[in-house]
């Protein structure tokens, strides 16, 4: 038993096969379809139902139970390679090629690069090359096809084919090839990997076939065999079997790959009518595993011409031509409900001669013989299309039907009807067409585009009144009161406490802003109405979006401390995970207000338990290394508030702030005892133990810090000044005993008001800054000689590790003022555990990608002074050093004790031994001088102070354009 899975003439044919072989059949319909003359010709017929019946695979599967085959047809799914691959997983045989074929052959593009690969010419499209054709990968019949001359008219025929061919096939892909114009249309029939003969298609009307030939005349012999040897080619490379046509365009003596339609195709029948090969009849002996003989034989020539519907009606006269060499495959019969849901072709008029002159007159007196009333055809059009010579023409030879009425400007669905108008829907779009005359078409109706709607002329109309641009729809003025943010008496609160709202702090940082998720409101519904939630939480207390900060776009947000107390809601947590995405996929900078409480836990409008399936503080995490993290804080931020922003890059807190893992409430109920929150975290704990980077005394200074610390990694400036270099001379006092002010020394050296210095109340033996040299962004470190004397301790080491890092992971060149004795040692050092802390910093600087440079200022003993160069003197890009400078492997007085102190003890008078000390030690100041270690090249030079600036922007390499992604997996937070 076969199930033919289709409609219409198709529908028809293949079930008269199956009769002539006597194989019982069952048909599937439509409801629209049940009167349809396939329904009555079957041994059983089921019903379908739904939008897309034709395409519903599991209906039509379900009514093919006790089936053995099922036969496709054309259109529909029969180039749709899981259909295929479903019936053989239900035992059932499919009439046609392999699923795996069908999936290659049935997306064009993939078969258009078989045909490439194979040597045969194809039509690429390269880009911004127009004209250019937009095609459906899948189908056929016209469907799914645009030509576009204009780059401005792409994208609209884009949309239109897709939804065509989503329509059509269920497959909405389209791909563009290179339009050849004046080209025919030369199709090649297979069976299997053998070659049934060749027709002349180029006859189309919007791309749909009208008038097919049969074999395809005026083709020089040697270009006829190339074209079937090409058609040959693919069948064998993938092993072809079934029936199916492989299409081509020719030009002159030339041709180029179009498609293979892996399936059977409307024109078979002319191919037919000269080939002596039943096409039908053969694909059916071959599901069924019989021996078939589908050899061709020469027999004339033959004419195929498309009756087609071009209105819904009724067929009140139905008379068919007949006579010697006519043959005409319909489904229509006098009384049919013809409707304008699929596809309008009505009856096919295939006529056979022993020449082709013989074969168009019998094609012109059988178009005389029709006479069809009812619903309105295109006979007119095909017989004075027929009266013209066809013999040898090119696709653009029929460019449009004469003008017969008031056509379709698109596909789709009738919904209203008067008597001068009719309103069309597509893509639940409405779109109304004046009309005049009689009209064609009734509601339900489905309509191609171009089909005749009324007897008489008419335009389509779009909605052209006269509007007052001042005039706001009641629409729009709903969304704009959603819109009005405002709290007064909320704002008041945060003003008379010396603070500013959320709204106010991204308005001052960002030049421009766009806001997500506005109209989200807290997840509360089960306890509070729509309206106080609308009135109360705003945004679910998260002010979130893209803004731009110094001409660059980033992603801004800020808890509003004024709802729900800035804490972590459902919603805002979805805003976050939005936003975070966006920072990941466009390496947006993030900056982020985060004062609030933590977690909410009045949310009521979920399913969680925990809640520890939320991943917005994985997503943040992630970013880490990525891009910039900016957190600001002013109040107090607690809790889940608190790792974001301790997740950060740099932390700007403003005064009063605090920060804590746990606010009261969690410290009270964890039995730690009761505190008020300005006892947990306040800034004169969190600045000197490191976790503050900048503390500022007002929102307006942290948001001008925010901006200025985003623009080192926003690009170099051209805007820049600086101080007289020559001060640098003097910077270092003669006396190498005598203390300086290395922040004074740095803000010589860099431009103008570019300084920012990180964590200056942590860690403080070294500076870490981040400055610009002729507008060029720096990161700076720099030993401080009062603390510590220069010497390295633990908290400088992890301070200044991190800092590395974050230069690193944002290609800031690196460099090194070094003034120190060396790390630092003893007892109570050792208890910081400086063996482990002092060494990431030598293994942070070891593992540097971006330029170093290192200039000594006076001091470089010791490991701490490699530490300070990246691990050695060789290793940065330059290494020199002022005239001020001194080396060794330690602190000389030190060396001169531990080296000579047998010498020394052995000097029995003290004066005499000090004096003999002195001179060592005077020896080995000069031996470890700066010109001294340059004369044997342990350095790149000593210079002149005032040269510093040009030694850093000529030797320091500039950085390339950053790769999108990470060059480390992220930045330590401590």
């Amino acid at each position: 038993m076969l199930l033919v899975a289709n409609r219409g003439e198709v529908a028809v044919r293949v079930l008269g096969a199956a009769a002539d072989l006597g194989i019982r059949t069952v048909a599937v319909y439509a409801e629209d379809d049940a009167s349809a003359l396939h329904v009555t010709l079957a041994d059983r017929a089921v019903a379908l139902r739904g939008p897309a019946p034709y395409l519903d695979v599991e209906q039509i599967l379900d009514a093919a139970e006790g089936c053995q085959a099922v036969h496709p047809g054309w259109g529909f799914l029969s180039e749709n390679a899981s259909f295929a691959r479903a019936c053989s997983e239900r035992g059932l045989a499919f009439v046609g090629p392999s699923a795996d074929v069908l999936e290659l052959l049935g997306d064009k593009r993939r078969a258009r690069d078989l045909a490439a690969s194979l040597g045969i010419p194809v039509l690429d499209a390269a880009p911004g090359e127009f004209p250019l054709m937009v095609k459906a990968v899948a189908g056929g019949g016209g469907k799914g096809m645009r030509a576009v001359f204009a780059p401005e008219d792409l994208d609209g025929a884009v949309e239109a084919c897709r939804a065509e061919a989503l329509a059509a096939f269920g497959v909405g892909d389209v791909y563009f090839e290179r339009l050849l114009p004046s080209a025919r249309h030369i199709e090649v029939q297979l069976v299997g990997t053998s070659v049934i003969g060749d027709r002349d298609c180029s006859l189309q009307l919007r791309h749909q076939k009208v008038v097919e030939i049969a074999p395809a005349p005026l083709l020089d012999p040697s270009l006829r065999k190339a074209l079937h040897e090409a058609a040959e080619a693919i069948a064998v490379a993938v092993g072809y079997t079934g029936v199916g046509t492989v299409e081509f365009l020719v030009a002159g003596d030339s041709f180029a790959f179009l498609e293979v339609n892996p399936r059977l195709q409307v024109e078979h029948t002319v191919t037919e009518m000269v080939s002596g090969v039943d096409l039908v009849r053969t694909q059916l002996l071959l599901a069924w595993g019989g021996d078939v003989d589908y050899t061709p034989v020469d027999r004339g020539a033959a004419v195929q011409v498309r009756v087609n519907q071009t209105s819904g009606g009724t067929l009140s006269s139905f008379a068919l031509p007949s006579g010697p060499g006519v043959r005409v495959d319909t489904h229509g019969y006098v009384g049919y409900r013809v409707g304008t849901r699929y596809d309008g072709l009505l009856a096919k008029l295939v006529v056979h001669g022993e020449d082709l002159d013989v074969a168009l007159n019998r094609a012109r007196r059988a178009l005389r013989e029709f006479r069809i009333e009812g619903v309105s055809t295109n006979l007119e059009f095909l017989r004075s299309l027929l009266a013209r010579d066809i013999v040898g023409a090119t696709t653009d030879f029929v460019l449009e039907e004469p003008a017969d009425g008031m056509r379709a400007p698109l596909a789709g669905t009738v919904v209203a009807v008067s008597p001068d108008a009719v309103v069309l829907e597509a893509m639940k779009m409405q779109h109304e067409v004046r009309v005049s005359g009689d009209v064609l078409v009734s509601v339900g109706d489905t309509v191609s585009e171009g089909q005749v709607l009324a007897s008489g002329a008419g335009e389509s109309t779009e909605d052209s009144a006269e509007v007052d641009p001042s005039v706001v729809r009641p629409d729009l003025a709903e969304v704009l009161e959603r819109h009005q943010f405002d709290r007064p008496e909320a704002a008041a609160r945060r003003h008379a406490a010396g603070g500013r709202t959320a709204r106010e702090n991204i308005a001052d940082l960002c030049s421009s802003f766009v806001e997500y998720g506005g109209l989200a409101i807290a997840a509360q519904r089960q306890r509070r109405s729509l309206d106080e939630l609308i009135e109360r939480t705003p945004a679910d207390g998260m002010v979130a979006g893209i803004g731009v900060v110094n001409g660059q776009r980033i992603v801004a947000m800020s808890y509003d401390y004024a709802v729900l107390a800035g804490t972590q809601g459902l919603r805002n947590h979805q805003k976050k995970d939005r936003l975070f995405a966006l920072a990941q996929q466009e390496n947006l900078p993030v900056v982020l207000f985060a004062e609030g409480g933590g977690g909410r836990p009045g949310d009521t409008d979920h399913s969680m338990v925990s809640g520890l399936d939320c991943g917005s503080f994985h997503a943040f995490a992630q970013l880490s290394g990525q891009v910039p993290l900016i957190g600001v804080v002013a109040g107090r931020c607690f809790a889940g508030n608190a790792v974001l922003l301790g997740t950060c890059d740099v932390i700007i807190a403003v005064e009063g702030a605090n920060i804590g893992m746990g606010g009261p409430a969690m410290i009270e109920g964890g039995g730690l005892g009761t505190f008020r929150p300005e006892d947990i975290g306040p800034l004169d704990v969190q600045v000197p133990n490191g976790v503050v980077d900048i503390a500022v005394a007002t929102e307006e200074e942290a948001i001008a810090v925010a901006k200025k610390y985003l623009s080192y990694f926003q690009g170099p400036t051209t805007d820049w000044s600086c101080e007289d270099q020559r001060l640098l001379r003097h910077a270092i006092p003669e006396n190498r005993l005598r203390a300086y002010n290395i922040r004074t020394v740095i803000d010589t050296l860099a431009d103008t008001g570019s300084v920012l210095e990180l964590r200056q109340g942590f860690g403080k033996a070294i500076v870490t800054a981040l400055i610009r040299v002729e507008g060029r962004p720096i990161a700076l470190i720099a030993n401080d000689p009062n603390v510590l004397g220069g010497a390295i301790d633990a908290d400088a080491a992890d301070k200044c590790a991190r800092f590395l890092q974050l230069a690193d992971a944002f290609d800031l060149p690196v460099v090194s003022l070094t003034d120190t004795p060396g790390f630092m040692v003893g007892p109570d050092a050792e208890r910081t555990a400086t063996v482990r802390h002092l060494t990431r910093m030598v293994v942070t600087g070891a593992n540097l990608t971006v330029p170093f440079g290192l200039v000594v200022l006076r001091k470089a003993y010791g490991l701490g002074a490699q530490a300070m160069a990246a691990g050695s003197l060789k290793v940065p890009q330059f290494a020199i050093s002022w005239p001020t400078g001194e080396f060794g492997p330690m602190g000389l007085e030190g060396a001169v004790k531990l080296g000579f102190k047998r010498e020394l003890d052995a000097i029995e008078d003290e004066a005499e031994r000090k004096q003999r000390y002195d001179q060592m030690v005077a020896s080995a100041y000069e031996h470890g001088k700066a010109l001294n270690v340059a004369s044997v090249f342990e350095i790149d030079d000593v210079i002149d102070p005032a040269d510093t600036r040009r030694w850093i922007a000529t030797a320091l390499a500039p950085a390339t354009s950053r790769p999108a992604g990470k060059k480390r997996p992220f930045i330590d937070t401590w």
